[in-house]
């Protein structure tokens, strides 16, 4: 950030070449160099030269302006377009950018002091009242909207939605809840044992049974085999498994679940 200087009554060597300028009356597209630039050395000459820092911008100045001065003596350069180049040029970019900041500043001081005069009381709205809104105007929302529109939009809240999706979580199965305890499937198969005394594995199950039914199952027939109340024998691997019940014929005793406790553990 530049540093301003405010020397008496002027804010850099622009400000002062500003004022030379508006004294002499004199159109700043078309500066007389050689008078400026004496009256310009003739303030700069008059300046406290204690602070350097303070002065600085005014003396490479002060050395611009002798060098526009020696410029405009020596014959101009052309340019391409054939023109001659005028060596005040820049300085009056310059010169016109510089006005224009210093009369918006001088717009928003201006502004700043109007604004201080003005007293606003604060509202006194019901809340019922400030909360309201005006009713939607539907023919206005609805402007300009076509069926293009209307499916593009479509199409951006269906994509949005996909995007929230976990696409890991979403291929999980469902967790179903067993349809029958290990106790209920125990007595089931020795109740079917009692009455066919013996069968087969693949006879015990049910029309349709899931992988689940037919695992609670064979839990079932381990845990009867287990506590000698049937019999199990596999001639072969992944043969199937034939089934014998131990007990007496006509025999109707109650099911003791001997050590099944420890093995839901």
């Amino acid at each position: 950030m530049e540093i301003s200087y405010k020397l008496e009554h002027f804010e850099g060597p622009l400000d002062l070449l500003l004022h030379l300028i508006e004294k002499n009356k004199v159109s700043i597209y078309d500066i007389p160099i050689a008078e400026i630039t004496s009256q310009y050395l003739d303030y700069v000459s008059q300046m406290d030269r204690e602070d350097l820092n303070l002065v600085s911008d005014f003396l490479v100045m002060a050395a611009t302006l002798i060098d526009i001065k020696s410029r405009m003596l020596l014959p101009r350069e052309e340019e391409e377009e054939g023109e001659e180049e005028d060596p005040r040029a820049e300085l009056v970019a310059r010169l016109l950018e510089y006005k224009k900041y210093k009369y918006i500043s001088q717009e928003l001081s201006d502004m700043e002091d109007s604004a201080g005069m003005h007293l606003y009381k604060p509202s006194t709205l019901p809340p019922e009242v400030a909360r309201y809104e005006p009713p939607v105007d539907l023919d206005k929302l609805l402007d300009g909207l076509t069926l293009a529109k209307l499916q593009s939009i479509f199409q951006q809240v269906m994509k949005r939605k996909e995007d929230k999706i976990d696409r890991v979580r979403s291929s999980f199965g469902t967790i179903k809840k067993e349809p029958i305890s290990l106790e209920e499937k125990i007595t089931s198969v020795m109740d079917y044992a009692r009455k066919h005394r013996s069968f087969r594995f693949r006879q015990i199950l049910e029309t349709g049974a899931d992988k689940l039914e037919v695992v609670v199952t064979f839990l079932a027939i381990l845990e009867l085999m287990k506590i000698g109340k049937i019999h199990l024998t596999q001639e072969h691997l992944f043969d199937d498994m034939e089934i014998e019940t131990l007990e007496p014929e006509g025999q109707e005793e109650s099911l003791e679940l001997e050590g099944l406790d420890e093995m839901m553990e």
